[in-house]
């Protein structure tokens, strides 16, 4: 009952996954592989938390 009021984390790793993956889209774009480079590793490690929870 009281975990009625609370946020799924599942929720909010998913909309962070979906927006650093827009980013990352956007970065490779651009050419500056380093900065791609960077934000796939913290794709990564937000699928990992992702998996975790499931």
């Amino acid at each position: 009952m009281f975990g009625l009021f609370k946020k799924d984390p599942r929720k909010k790793l998913e909309k962070e996954h979906k927006q650093k993956s827009e980013e990352a889209m956007h970065v490779q774009r651009s050419g500056d592989l380093r900065a791609y480079a960077k934000l796939m590793e913290e794709i990564k490690a937000i699928e990992d938390k992702i998996d975790a929870l499931a």
